[in-house]
């Protein structure tokens, strides 16, 4: 709920705005939490807002960016058609109690003369860095720079996105930052489906057919809390449970829950790992993920 003394957030666009803003709350004693966004907000993006809130206390800053990040974008993929509603996304962070909205434009983003990217190696080669080779430069370039500008901060970010959260979160230690980065559970509709603003591309039949996507990940949870630990045994139940669902598979993937490396085969008793898919329903393209050896994390 917002606040009844600032129902509203403040909407900056310039880069130097945004950055006094952040340094002001810190010389009046406030913590500062940031969450990036690209806008087209849901629930789940309001769910990372609520934790940020939690991180901060009331008296602190929350501080929501809304930019769809050219430099993330490939060449044949959907940057121009991405949802821009900024009006609405401003009355959804207004209802969240957000103290202020970042929304610049790509042009103060990447001023002119812009020459500077920031590539994280190895964790961004595999699963999404496969199909999207130059995906996660854009995220960590914009990233870093969201940070430098925010400031010492809490950052919260979506599971959902699982390879950007480690991203990220490599990131800000291997270029100490000083940013706490959280990883918050995903969110999901009741049937499972994991909240996107690239759900709105699909049409009630693709939208069915996603379900088999959170479906066939929790048979693969369900695969290893039996004892299963042959790493073929469960991609495949995964790959048996999209089947006939989704037009097209970019991977379906096991990976060490922290550094994305290969797994052993049998899993070790004790390990964690993740189980990551991208596929396409339609043109959309969808991805989701669960992680073996804790907690399910989904939040409702």
């Amino acid at each position: 709920m917002g606040r009844p003394t600032d129902p509203l957030p403040v909407v900056v666009h310039a880069p130097e705005a945004f950055r006094a803003a952040c340094d002001q709350a810190r010389a009046q004693g406030r913590r500062v939490a940031l969450v990036p966004t690209m806008g087209a907000l849901h629930h789940g993006h309001i769910a990372l807002m609520t934790e940020a809130r939690r991180r901060v206390g009331p008296d602190g800053l929350v501080a929501v960016s809304v930019f769809v990040n050219p430099t993330q974008f490939g060449p044949n993929e959907d940057l121009a058609r991405y949802p821009r509603e900024l009006d609405a996304d401003v009355a959804r962070c207004a209802a969240a109690g957000v103290d202020a909205v970042f929304a610049p434009s790509a042009g103060a983003m990447y001023p002119p003369g812009d020459q500077t990217r920031v590539r994280v190696a190895e964790l961004a080669g595999p699963m999404c860095g496969l199909t999207r080779p130059t995906h996660f430069e854009g995220v960590a370039t914009v990233v870093t720079r969201l940070f430098a500008l925010a400031g010492p901060c809490v950052a919260v970010f979506g599971r959902k996105d699982y390879q950007q959260l480690r991203v990220i979160s490599r990131l800000a230690r291997d270029l100490f930052l000083p940013v706490e980065v959280v990883g918050l559970g995903t969110v999901r509709e009741p049937d499972g489906l994991a909240l996107s603003s690239r759900n709105r591309y699909l049409s009630p039949l693709d939208r069915a057919r996603a379900t088999a996507i959170p479906a066939s990940l929790r048979a693969a949870r369900a695969l290893y809390a039996r004892g299963e630990r042959s790493v073929i045994a469960l991609l495949d139940v995964v790959s048996q449970g999209l089947a006939g669902s989704v037009d097209s598979v970019d991977y379906i993937d096991l990976r060490d829950a922290d550094e994305l490396t290969l797994p052993a085969t049998p899993l070790p008793d004790g390990a964690r790992a993740v189980l990551a898919v991208a596929v396409k329903i339609g043109a959309t393209r969808l991805i989701d993920n669960t992680v073996l050896g804790e907690p399910d994390g989904t939040l409702r």
